[in-house]
């Protein structure tokens, strides 16, 4: 395997970091999370027009242990947490992407306090913690519409021969 270019390992920060890290620069802050498993043309436009709501964006990616609790399906996921947060770093909507092994990335909002909190519009919004966390200090919680035809679920299935 070749080597990893820095600029993509500088994308990815420690879960400790970010209590710590000045985001100022970085206001207005998008955060969103997700396992990112197979990434599909649905993932990319989500996360470019996430990016857009913002200076930058935070990815919190569930790590392996995390995603197998979401009952995402045997084997899942597919791609190793390493791997899933290379990959996602490698994207140019995202600004920054960290690991988090709870149920839901509530912790890491908590650290960051970001301005903007999005999630895809198969989620009701209205009903999630993250949204009620963020909105407590004033920041505002979106559902981005989904791009139709695409699922990581599906696609997984097409793969294994399941039609």
């Amino acid at each position: 395997m070749g080597v990893i270019p820095q600029s993509l390992l500088d994308k990815i920060l420690v879960p400790s970091e970010i209590a710590r890290r000045d985001w100022q620069g970085s206001r207005p802050l998008v955060f969103s999370n997700g396992v990112f498993d197979v990434l599909h043309p649905g993932h990319v436009v989500y996360l470019a027009a996430a990016r857009a709501l913002g200076a930058a964006l935070l990815v919190g990616l569930n790590t392996d242990t995390s995603a197998r609790q979401l009952g995402k399906g045997v084997g899942r996921p597919i791609n190793s947490e390493r791997d899933r947060a290379l990959v996602i770093a490698a994207l140019q909507s995202v600004s920054y992407v960290t690991l988090f092994e709870e149920s839901t990335p509530c912790e890491l909002i908590r650290r960051c306090r970001p301005d903007v909190y999005v999630k895809g519009g198969d989620y009701d919004i209205e009903l999630l913690e993250e949204t009620r966390l963020v909105r407590s200090w004033g920041g505002r919680s979106l559902a981005i519409p989904l791009l139709e035809g695409y699922s990581s679920t599906a696609l997984v299935q097409r793969i294994r021969g399941h039609d």
